[in-house]
């Protein structure tokens, strides 16, 4: 099963103790990706299994996971999560740094997760507990979307788990690939007689003003990318514009960037048109 996961995202491993959680963190994303409620625990309690520490681990977890989408890299937390009120923040933390949230399920059957947890020695809890977590996951599996994830996988057994495969998807605004020359207009406020002019005036290698509100700066006498800017006016206008620009000498496939709008018509028709 291959999981298809935003390059910059908050990533949520969901799953009761024993499940497999952290060994499918080490095994997919590097050290430093994964945040760990027990690694946080111990940071704050020198003991990992030390409950009362719980709410100043997850303060940490939470900390550092800010920090890390602030500065763009994806970030996986590993936690059990099988609460609503463990989920919530997260989701929040992802929309407040503007990335996707990811759900990873680890749906193992309980009875494989109680012997796993049995055979570890700094496991010390009563099977009870993985009956309570198992039940919490049960009941939040249906309601993963509408909590906010925008991608949710669940894997139900050990097999599913160990054939899972992370490809990590590039943002649609991620150029860093492209590289110049480029050729820029700017200034275009719906003015369509001079787009086409300055598009052909592309190799003056010097600025270019036409007869109206469209400008050009190009020092490339082959066109490569167009970066189309600032279609704010007339809605109708902007909107050709935005057209005739994806229409310009396929496949260049130019750029097209709308500025403020001026009203909320206007807004709509140009960010359907840019995309």
């Amino acid at each position: 099963m291959k999981l298809v996961v935003p390059e910059l995202s908050l990533v949520v491993l969901i799953g009761v103790s024993g499940s497999g959680k952290s060994s499918f963190g080490r095994a997919h994303f590097k050290p430093t990706e994964v945040l760990s409620s027990d690694s946080c625990r111990a940071l704050v309690s020198d003991d990992e299994n030390d409950q009362s520490a719980t709410t100043d681990a997850f303060d940490v977890l939470h900390f550092i996971a800010a920090k890390r989408l602030a500065a763009g890299r994806l970030t996986v937390v590993d936690a059990t999560n099988v609460q609503p009120e463990a989920r919530k923040p997260l989701v929040a933390l992802a929309r407040e740094h503007d990335v996707l949230p990811v759900a990873i399920v680890f749906n193992i059957p309980v009875q494989l997760c109680q012997e796993r947890n049995r055979a570890r020695p700094d496991r010390n809890f009563g099977a009870h507990v993985i009956r309570r977590q198992a039940e919490q996951l049960r009941r939040s599996l249906r309601g993963l979307q509408r909590e906010g994830f925008r991608h949710v996988y669940v894997l139900p057994s050990p097999e599913d788990v160990a054939a899972a495969t992370i490809e990590r998807q590039r943002l649609w605004n991620n150029r860093r690939f492209d590289h110049g020359p480029f050729d820029i207009i700017g200034d275009v406020h719906g003015a369509l007689p001079s787009l086409p002019t300055c598009c052909r005036s592309s190799a003056t290698m010097s600025n270019q003003w036409t007869g109206r509100s469209a400008t050009m700066w190009s020092h490339h006498q082959t066109v490569e990318r167009s970066l189309s800017a600032t279609w704010s006016t007339v809605a109708h206008k902007s909107r050709m514009c935005c057209a005739w620009s994806w229409a310009w000498l396929p496949p260049v496939q130019p750029y097209a960037y709308p500025a403020i709008m001026t009203s909320s018509c206007c807004a709509s028709s140009a960010a359907r048109m840019c995309k």
